[in-house]
């Protein structure tokens, strides 16, 4: 059977690009120029890009055009790795880590040992969680300023796994879930393992787009609306009481589950009422210890809406049937000893003076961030494209995230998203002095 001619098209291309015919950063025609030079129909041209999108060997900017992709690997959702001993400083990931926390954990684990029936730590938990924990976890919120019932929160392994859970037990296959058209790249993963439309509205620095929010609600089925109102990832903004009064709206008039986000909410505490506590009856609020505590522990949190609290349960049964018990003894402990109180606080404070130091060094350079976030985003201009930066920089032992890693497609910004928690402050230096050398050099 002949290849349809659009796929016999990409083909040709995707060959060119992978033999450095086309060279990386290269800009391709237009739709229209590509479909005159074929000599196929404009809506084939469009499926061309497409294909070409989806093989990941271009990239589309809204405004700008569509541009070769270089294939090195160190741009995308999933970007290329370096060997830690090549490697100067990593801003893709944020790991944020005290010096004295490997002290820490090997005193809770003595006192875990010490305890009368450290047997009990190989039983098998219920999912969701034990009571104890789910109290913990309950008391920890409500310093955060939720207030909620201890039988709606449910104990994950991590906030990723809380996200899965949620869109898989709200969210059937082939149903609409909107989100910011940047957005956690955890998300996207989640979207297109559960084979979940996912719809992007229009973001900026500033917030979300409610009016193009209410108009994808008005005109599409929405099943359910994922956002990060406090500390948005990559952007940084705090929506603002009016907007999430206007959210929760939006969500009973339509009939839509809220996912809120709150991950990183804990780095500003002054923030606006949860989107939860506006419209508990369909608001998942989840969240984790793993950028207060630590990231390998893996350890989060769902609240629950009773109507659908019965339909999670059900979802964590499947997919772990419950938390590791050793983990969930350590994460308790830590809860009510003080130390997720005292490192949260110690986080806010690194945070803020990573996020000095960073202004300081790209504030030629057009970089924005919240100054209470631990990552910032860095919009390149025209002549650069992201993943030859993100290139040349692993090159130098640096590794940062291209902007399409966030961006729900077809389009992605041409920036840079950068993440300040892991390196110790003189390598963070280090690093951002080899960005902006990059920029402004290249």
């Amino acid at each position: 059977m002949r290849p349809q001619r659009y796929r016999a098209i990409a083909e040709e291309i995707a060959d060119d690009i992978r033999s450095g015919a086309l060279p990386a950063g290269t800009r391709m025609p237009t739709h229209r120029e590509l479909a005159r030079r074929y000599g196929v129909a404009l809506a084939t041209a469009t499926k061309v890009y497409a294909e070409l999108t989806r093989i990941g060997v271009v990239v589309g900017e809204r405004g700008r055009g569509t541009y070769v992709r270089d294939l090195s690997g160190f741009g995308g959702l999933d970007g290329r790795r370096l060997p830690t001993w090549t490697r100067t400083a990593d801003l893709s990931f944020n790991q944020p880590l005290a010096a004295e926390q490997g002290e820490q954990l090997r005193h809770v684990l003595r006192e875990l040992a010490a305890d009368g029936d450290p047997a009990a730590l190989l039983a098998q938990h219920p999912a969701g969680g034990r009571s104890a924990d789910r109290a913990a976890l309950t008391e920890h919120l409500l310093g955060n300023g939720l207030n909620v019932s201890s039988a709606d929160v449910l104990v994950t392994a991590g906030a990723q796994h809380a996200l899965d859970t949620v869109v898989s037990a709200v969210v059937g296959p082939g149903q609409v879930l909107v989100a910011d058209a940047v957005t956690y790249p955890g998300l996207k993963l989640v979207a297109e393992t559960r084979r979940v439309e996912l719809v992007g509205v229009p973001v900026s620095s500033a917030g979300t787009d409610l009016d193009a929010l209410e108009t994808v609600c008005r005109t599409r089925p929405v099943a359910a609306i994922y956002l990060m109102p406090t500390l948005h990832n990559p952007l940084g903004f705090v929506l603002g009481e009016s907007a999430r009064m206007r959210i929760a709206q939006l969500a009973r008039q339509y009939d839509c589950v809220l996912i809120e986000d709150a991950t990183y909410a804990f780095l500003q505490p002054d923030s606006p009422p949860a989107l939860h506590t506006l419209a508990p009856e369909r608001t998942c609020h989840i969240g984790s210890l793993s950028k207060n505590l630590a990231t390998g522990l893996r350890y989060g949190y769902l609240v629950a809406p009773p109507a659908h609290r019965d339909a999670l349960v059900r979802v964590l049964r499947a997919s772990s049937w419950g938390t590791s018990a050793v983990v969930a003894a350590m994460a308790t402990r830590m809860l009510a000893d003080g130390t997720v109180e005292r490192l949260q606080k110690r986080r806010r404070d690194d945070a803020r003076r990573r996020q000095d130091i960073a202004m300081s060094e790209l504030k030629d350079l057009g970089y924005q961030a919240n100054p209470a976030a631990y990552w910032g985003w860095l919009t390149l201009p025209q002549d650069l494209r992201a993943d030859i930066v993100a290139r040349r920089l692993a090159a130098d032992g640096v590794l940062v995230s291209t902007a399409d890693a966030f961006t729900v497609r077809p389009h992605a910004a041409n920036a840079l998203r950068l993440a300040l928690a892991s390196p110790p402050l003189d390598e963070l230096v280090g690093a951002l002095r080899a960005l902006w050398d990059a920029v402004r050099l290249i």
